[in-house]
């Protein structure tokens, strides 16, 4: 498959390495200078591409960047892009990253990305910590597998995400529609807790719409106090204990 990934934060990275390390024809684009990119996709193993050619010519495009970069990417970008092609969404929204954004109010962030960017997604890899992508991948059918949930109104797509998702060691949930998919954004027990597929089904379930904003402002707030940055393993354990009402 040829898989073009805009953004190579922590998320981007490594989905860039294990999809080549995979086999797949992996491209890769950032906000850098063209020889700055090129040292990164070397080191990832992948090609190094522009904006503009990073969605050309592929069965599948990954937008791993902030949520409010989103809106600086160039107009109509995939408009020449087939209707086929899988488009995929891992950004969340953080208020004091990204700024207040009213509209998050009545629809879900991938329904917001998806006007930006005039394109149906699917939203997924939004719902995992870099450590869990980074280490905790298995092989399908191994016990205490982890499950990352997918939302998206296209069931083809989704089919292919799926695929992909179990290329990289993890099982999937499907969360339903796009419109749903705020089931798995930050402040509900489904974002970053490292579940099986089905307790990730039954957190996905339980989220309450209402109470997901005040729980992940709750959260970051209180990382940012600290004196450094949590580990992996601490942000996980934070997220367990308030988003699965273990306080």
């Amino acid at each position: 498959m040829k898989i073009g990934i805009v953004g190579t934060g922590a998320i981007g990275s490594l989905l860039a390495e294990k999809f080549s390390q995979a086999g797949h024809h992996v491209k890769v684009t950032n906000t850098r200078a063209m020889p700055e990119l090129e040292k990164i996709a070397a080191g990832l193993g992948v090609a190094a591409a522009t904006i503009q050619d990073v969605v050309k010519d592929v069965d599948a495009i990954i937008f791993s960047m902030p949520f409010n970069a989103y809106k600086d990417l160039p107009k109509d970008l995939l408009k020449e892009v087939p209707q086929d092609v899988v488009v995929m969404d891992t950004s969340n929204y953080y208020p004091f990253r990204d700024g207040e954004i009213n509209e998050l109010e009545q629809i879900s962030e991938s329904e917001y990305i998806s006007g930006i960017l005039n394109r149906p997604l699917v939203k997924v890899f939004n719902n995992m910590l870099e450590g869990t992508l980074k280490y905790k991948g298995k092989p399908a059918g191994a016990e205490e597998r982890v499950a990352i949930s997918i939302a998206g109104d296209n069931q083809e797509h989704k089919k292919i995400v799926t695929q992909l998702v179990d290329i990289t060691g993890f099982d999937t949930v499907d969360g339903g529609s796009l419109a749903e998919s705020w089931r798995q954004q930050p402040g509900t027990p489904a974002y970053c807790t490292e579940l099986g597929e089905a307790e990730l089904k039954q957190a996905l379930a339980d989220a309450e719409k209402g109470k997901a904003p005040a729980i992940r402002d709750f959260i970051m707030d209180n990382l940012r106090k600290m004196d450094s940055w949590p580990s992996y393993e601490e942000i996980l354990a934070g997220n367990r204990l308030h988003e699965m009402g273990k306080k």
